[in-house]
């Protein structure tokens, strides 16, 4: 089988063009929408927190570590999580997924201590473990290299997508359900945003499949040109073979900073946005939501732009480096702010458009080097490791914030890691990245 890669301006170029225009409309739109439902499940926890800490008697500090237990149990299972999808297959298994992650994030509605708390956001991470990274994993069975960074782009637009309906819609909820049938809005809004997860889990067993060669919807010439794509990416692979490869290289530990700087600031928006935008003077859980959204469709636009670019160019580290340090300044500019609603959410809005856009242009770094069963292990341990962030993010943030009684500290902490972030990308070889 030929594995040439068709030049500029040829019809197998034309060709290829087409056929994977149809792979992402058929793949993308299902993969955005399932993330969509999982981000509104990891963080409408900071929603809930406009009524449960005070219902519960939750300090600002015990609120931030059960937000972050959720990463301590997707440290632990992520890794194998990824292994288990290659062998058992990515449709089985992003459906087991979403199944138990909807039933374990309804069951928020029956928290009533710290414990309960705890124990099940550590519970939902584990059963979410794997399904951010095999998605990424999942996106490498289809897309070569030089068209990863859009579609990723395309599939993390779930973030942004995910606060600009989830934080009026879950502010609606809380206000409208609030003592339906004796409930506080914070109950149903766990219940009634986990539903979609059972069921989108369900239709992923009929819509996904595990490859090129499952697919009944491509013709067989169409699956010879996306095999002789994947052939020759996976040329430039450097890491490849069992688990262990992937841990004992260098590039996947500084891959592991890198995500994990840039995941220091996504956390802090996604479960502080609302209380961030409620100490500039906002009230009401939909008044809230709608100001929420706001900095996460400045975020939509710009992840797509960036990731656009970086694929056009063939360009990754300055597509990274001036997102990280837009994030910085955006967190900078926040913390001065805090008095005004407006200029907050300028701030905000900045700070978003760069963190949100570091994530997708991210994993174009280590998809270029790593192949076979090390990239299952080693996108799993980036993920993982990186995510570690997302535990230390939301319990920095509300430690601080109960010491010093304001959000200034935490958000120049986080402004800081953005720049580490940006100056370790700075250190990756571009002749490996860019392509």
């Amino acid at each position: 089988m030929s594995t040439t890669v068709p030049t500029a301006d040829t019809p197998e170029l034309a060709r290829e063009n087409a056929v994977f225009r149809k792979v992402i409309r058929r793949i993308v739109p299902f993969l955005i929408l399932c993330y969509v439902v999982s981000y509104l499940d990891r963080v409408n926890v900071g929603f809930a927190k406009l009524q449960m800490s005070s219902d519960l008697g939750f300090s600002e500090a015990a609120y931030g570590l059960g937000a972050g237990l959720f990463f301590i149990g997707y440290f632990f299972f992520e890794v194998p999580s990824n292994l288990l999808m290659q062998k058992v297959g990515a449709r089985t298994w992003i459906a087991r997924i979403m199944i138990s992650w909807g039933l374990v994030s309804a069951a928020f509605a029956f928290v009533n201590s710290e414990a309960t708390f705890y124990v099940l956001r550590f519970l939902l991470g584990a059963a979410e473990a794997g399904f951010y990274p095999g998605v990424i994993l999942y996106c490498t069975y289809w897309f070569p290299s030089q068209r990863r960074a859009r579609v990723i782009a395309m599939f993390m637009s779930a973030i942004p997508v995910a606060g600009i309906f989830g934080n009026p819609l879950s502010g609606w909820i809380m206000d409208v359900f609030d003592d339906a049938a004796g409930w506080n809005g914070w109950q149903w809004l766990f219940v009634v945003e986990a539903i979609p997860a059972v069921v989108i889990g369900v239709i992923c067993l009929f819509w996904l499949d595990n490859g090129v060669r499952d697919a009944k919807w491509l013709t067989d010439d169409e699956k010879t040109v996306i095999e002789n794509a994947l052939a020759a990416d996976a040329t430039h692979h450097t890491v490849h073979g069992r688990a262990l490869d992937a841990f004992r290289n260098g590039k996947v530990w500084l891959m592991c900073l890198i995500y994990f700087c840039f995941v220091m600031g996504q956390y802090a928006l996604t479960f502080w946005m609302p209380t961030f935008v409620e100490s500039t003077g906002v009230k009401g859980g939909l008044a809230i939501g709608v100001l929420s959204a706001v900095p996460y469709l400045a975020a939509l636009i710009a992840m797509n732009l960036f990731g656009f670019s970086a694929d056009k160019r063939r360009e990754r580290r300055w597509h990274l480096v001036i997102p990280s340090l837009m994030g910085a300044v955006g967190f900078s500019m926040a913390a001065s702010f805090t008095g005004s609603t407006v200029l907050a959410l300028v701030a905000l809005s900045i700070a978003a458009a760069g963190v949100l856009t570091c994530a997708p242009l991210f994993w174009s770094l280590p998809t270029a080097f790593l192949g076979g069963t090390a990239a299952a292990a080693g996108l799993a341990a980036i993920n993982s490791v990186g995510n570690l962030a997302g535990f230390v993010s939301p319990y920095m943030i509300g430690a601080l914030k109960d010491a010093t009684g304001s959000t200034a500290i935490p958000m120049y902490v986080l402004a800081l890691s953005l720049v580490i972030g940006a100056a370790a990308v700075l250190t990756t070889k571009k002749d490996v990245v860019n392509r």
